[in-house]
């Protein structure tokens, strides 16, 4: 039986199963997964570099450890063109809409439009880096961290500071990250609130809080060892856990909108443990879905969920 026969997909348009938005960790696994499902499935992924090209490798991932994100990519693309089934377009997904007779509508940057029965969006989110701190750039992903969980272990036993502008988060400064460093501090911004609080809950753990802004993060080839505030005052640091602020792809923003996706309090794409978002055939996968929770491991496990909930919803 033809799965498309129910529908009227047009011959103008090119036919999957699922779109993919999206070429990482959840991306490729829901394609493998998918693939072995028998699904017909585009994997729509950006030119642009990806999240993660700063890494010097992933972690935590079985048979892959310390491989880059573009071996990762390459292996899995190798994988999946051993099947025939999985293809990739190099382009920018411009938008997502309903097609009048079922399924959706993805338009590509290239100027052509891909039909499928299911989306799965797996864009990833965008990391808001500080404005003019010199440095930063250098030492992103190396010795400015956002996880202690991917490189923690690259970072271990040097003396660490935690960038933060909660009250609750700064205070965990103070024994949280201890498997790796025995020395760890607070910057916080000025007039944080409770940080005179803050700082005695450091103190008494033996860490403490600073206050004021980074202007300048002084380094060699990327390893930090001291960080300049704006007020000239210096402080030695070997490795800075700093969680940027975090925003949803333009694509993204643009379908809380036009389809009505729903995020959560957190700015976090809205969806079930399968992946299911509130718009029936579209589903998300991934650190779009999470703030917290992000990692290779995290997105692959979401990615293959995402591909199960995709194969019995064409199954029905």
């Amino acid at each position: 039986m033809d799965p498309f026969a129910q529908y009227d997909t047009n011959d103008a348009y090119d036919t999957y199963d699922t779109v993919i938005v999206g070429g990482g960790p959840a991306g490729l696994t829901a394609a493998l997964a998918l693939t072995r499902y028998r699904c017909r499935t585009l994997v729509v992924d950006s030119p642009a570099p990806p999240r993660n090209a700063d890494s010097r490798g992933v972690h935590g991932m079985i048979g892959l450890e310390g491989a880059t994100p573009a071996e990762v990519r390459a292996r899995a693309w190798a994988e999946l063109d051993g099947y025939g089934l999985a293809q990739r377009r190099e382009v920018v997904a411009q938008d997502v809409t309903r097609a009048e007779a079922g399924g959706f509508h993805v338009a590509l940057g290239d100027g052509t439009t891909a039909w499928s029965r299911t989306v799965l969006l797996a864009t990833g989110v965008i990391d808001v880096r500080p404005e003019g701190v010199e440095g930063f750039a250098e030492c992103w992903g190396r010795t400015v961290i956002h996880c202690p969980f991917c490189v923690g272990w690259e970072n271990a036993d040097r003396s660490w500071a935690l960038v933060a502008d909660d009250p609750d988060y700064a205070a965990t400064a103070a024994g949280a990250f201890d498997a790796w460093s025995a020395d760890v501090i607070a910057i916080t911004p000025p007039g944080m609130d409770r940080a005179a609080e803050t700082r005695r809950t450091l103190r008494a753990a033996g860490s403490d809080l600073v206050e004021g802004e980074i202007a300048r993060l002084h380094h060699r080839d990327g390893d930090l060892h001291t960080v300049e505030m704006t007020d000239g005052t210096l402080i030695k640091r070997r490795t800075l856990l700093w969680s940027l602020p975090q925003q949803q792809v333009p694509l993204v923003t643009r379908l809380t909108t036009t389809l009505g996706l729903a995020l959560d309090e957190n700015g976090s794409v809205a969806v079930g443990p399968d992946g299911r978002t509130g718009i029936t055939g579209l589903y998300a996968a991934g650190d779009l879905t999470t703030r917290w929770e992000q990692g290779a491991m995290s997105a692959a496990g979401a990615g293959a969920a995402a591909a199960d909930a995709i194969h019995f919803a064409h199954s029905r």
